[in-house]
């Protein structure tokens, strides 16, 4: 859904600032009617101040506004007239771009979703298993300092007509990149190969998690919070036993 909305609203974003236009089109044919010698010349900043946009800068403006209220206020905290108010446009523009906050906010997560699932594809350049590991952990690291306002959004529940883009998933797109790695490494030291899937949801979600808790204490460092990931991470699958068994008494 998320994409579709992506593609929605692309669409009914491409006519323009088109709210602003007729607005700045209203003022010049005043202008050029008061002095009846030559045309009103195009106005650098329509009525109120404004810096007139193209349709695309506008664009970018409201969701940079979106993105930076949307983490500060949450979905259902957020409103369009305070996203409009911000931008300093009126609220049919917010409509004309993306349909409404639904809209909006679909875009801005698509987007985030998109950065994050790049940043950690990137940074696995390859090496030692060991060190695939760190780059993983590195990523998601640097994409929590870097992008902290994206990070909070993502790990929000989305809007419940929203079937798609949430962090649940995002993290299973990234766990399935790390499947392929642990695949390997399964095979060479002679474990279940089938039993990659689950582990590396484990492992993703663990660098998830206290991502999420870092996001709120920033400390220890991003380094040392990575070197301590890795260091339960692998030590754990170095230690891992082929077929483990519960010890206490429950069985099922």
């Amino acid at each position: 859904m998320t994409r579709r909305l992506q593609h929605d609203v692309g669409v009914n974003g491409s006519n323009g600032d088109s709210a602003d236009g007729r607005r700045t089109s209203r003022t010049g044919a005043a202008a050029g009617a008061s002095t009846g010698r030559r045309a009103a010349a195009p106005a650098a900043r329509p009525r109120g101040g404004r810096v007139r946009m193209t349709g695309k800068q506008r664009r970018e403006q409201l969701l940079d506004i979106g993105r930076s209220v949307f983490a500060e206020r949450g979905y259902d905290g957020t409103s369009v007239e305070e996203i409009a108010e911000r931008a300093g446009v009126s609220k049919p523009v917010v409509y004309e771009h993306f349909g409404g906050k639904e809209g909006l906010y679909a875009v801005v997560v698509d987007r985030e979703m998109q950065l994050l699932l790049d940043m950690v594809t990137g940074a696995l350049t390859g090496g030692h298993s060991r060190e695939l590991l760190e780059q993983a952990a590195f990523a998601l690291m640097d994409y929590i300092d870097t992008s902290t306002d994206g990070f909070k959004i993502l790990v929000r529940d989305s809007p419940v007509a929203q079937s798609t883009g949430t962090f649940a998933s995002l993290i299973s797109d990234i766990a399935t990149q790390v499947e392929d790695i642990l695949g390997l490494e399964f095979k060479a030291r002679g474990f279940d190969a089938r039993l990659a899937p689950m582990y590396s949801q484990m492992l993703v979600g663990m660098v998830a998690l206290t991502g999420q808790w870092w996001l709120e204490v920033r400390k220890p460092g991003k380094a040392e919070v990575a070197a301590h990931l890795v260091n339960l991470a692998w030590h754990g699958l170095e230690g891992m036993e082929r077929h483990p068994k519960l010890v206490g008494d429950r069985k099922a």
